[in-house]
């Protein structure tokens, strides 16, 4: 092999004791320094956008000015382990033989926390397969209520979560969902009905029905698993309940005016509790002015 650091042999006589061109060894140089940026470049765009495979990868990098082909992108990016995220699973798959409810949520007036919920469940791909994560929130304040992680598409998962919230919240009036087979099935239509819980279901195709939980996917994902990189079981078991407090009660969410789910919460069961108060009063008023009338 030829010894780059032998100063009493040249390297164009190793070569040619060797017969070998020279200039496979500035290339092979060069190939290994522009591999190393090329990865180093993609690392960092895939830990931002980790839904990109190799094809939108090498097109993101061809606009930067990095000339390389894909066939480079991929194998450096197979090297590194790096796999574009995306929707294997189908979590929404209706079975046929379950009911289907009505959509309840058109031109509804949504005004008080734990009047509406939404259920969903979500894929978290872990180094060992994909975990499922079962999630319930508060439409009006945006507060998680319940969850639950599994390693199955199962409806026991979804029938805990819902325990959960309803012991700590009590019951909503509606709970909206997919026409996913955990939620068309037959065990958790009776769980809503013995709680006397309204169902309510989006559309085949109409995921901006359950929008709500549908954003609160992509923050758990793009502010938690993704970015942090939980993708062992254990990771999540130990990260999401974190995650959820600090979703609950310590991001600001722009759509709420930068208040927390919690605050929005507390504020407005404040607001409800006075209104309440006030009423009395005023009924109270009323009754006196009438016995005051009748004498």
């Amino acid at each position: 092999m030829i010894d780059l650091n032998n100063h009493k042999v040249s390297i164009r006589r190793q070569s040619e004791l060797l017969d070998i061109n020279r200039s496979m060894l500035y290339y092979k140089e060069s190939e290994d320094i522009g591999s190393f940026i090329i990865s180093n470049r993609i690392v960092e765009i895939y830990s931002k956008y980790p839904v990109y495979g190799y094809r939108r990868m090498t097109a993101i990098l061809n606009r930067e000015g990095l000339a390389v082909n894909r066939k480079r992108v991929q194998r450096l990016m197979n090297e590194m382990n790096l796999h574009a995220i995306y929707p294997r699973p189908n979590t929404s798959k209706k079975d046929k033989k379950d009911a289907v409810f009505p959509y309840l949520l058109n031109n509804l007036l949504i005004n008080r926390p734990h009047q509406v919920w939404q259920v969903d469940i979500t894929y978290l791909r872990t180094q060992h397969g994909f975990m499922y994560l079962v999630a319930l929130i508060d439409v009006y304040s945006r507060m998680i209520v319940g969850f639950r992680l599994s390693n199955s598409l199962c409806t026991d998962s979804c029938k805990s979560a819902l325990d959960d919230a309803i012991y700590k919240y009590g019951s909503p009036q509606i709970l909206n969902s997919d026409q996913g087979s955990q939620f068309t099935s037959e065990a958790w239509v009776k769980k809503l009905s013995y709680h006397k819980i309204n169902i309510s279901m989006t559309g085949k195709g109409r995921c901006i029905d359950n929008v709500y939980i549908e954003r609160l996917w992509r923050a758990f994902k793009y502010e938690g698993s993704y970015l942090y990189q939980w993708n062992t079981v254990d990771a999540l078991k130990a990260n999401i309940p974190l995650w959820v407090n600090w979703y609950n009660f310590q991001r600001p969410h722009q759509s709420l005016d930068y208040l927390t789910p919690a605050d929005v919460e507390k504020n407005q069961l404040a607001q409800m509790k006075k209104d309440k108060a006030n009423f009395h009063l005023l009924n109270q008023n009323f009754n006196s002015i009438k016995e005051v009338n009748m004498t």
